[in-house]
């Protein structure tokens, strides 16, 4: 068994607790389903948000909502290039997966142009 991670991003509508628990659970559902991913499986998951986010702690909904409450988590600030996308939610799921798995990144709304 090895580790691989898989990418995702989505933009959020603003600055508010509801709509970074709304775009955090829609990212990471659509990452776990697009991937097949056990939680159990889930090594650690790093989440990042631009300066512009600040209401909310992403990993609280994935610990809350999503159950996932023996994975080790942690919030940050994305670097603040200028002109670079904002009111964006990153987050890169580490996985404990086979050698064969091949990862499905998930970029949604205004961060889809990112990939």
């Amino acid at each position: 068994m090895i580790t691989k991670g898989i990418r995702g991003a989505i933009t959020v509508d603003e600055n508010s607790v509801e709509a970074i628990r709304n775009a955090t659970l829609e990212l990471l559902s659509l990452m776990i389903n697009k991937n097949n991913i056990e939680v159990s499986k889930i090594s650690h998951a790093i989440f990042t948000l631009t300066d512009d986010l600040n209401a909310a702690f992403p990993a609280k909904f994935a610990r809350i909502d999503m159950g996932w409450k023996d994975t080790a988590m942690m919030c940050f600030h994305e670097l603040n290039v200028p002109d670079s996308l904002e009111k964006c939610l990153r987050v890169l799921i580490v996985l404990n997966c086979e050698d064969n798995f091949v990862p499905k990144f998930v970029y949604l709304k205004g961060a889809s142009h990112l990939r």
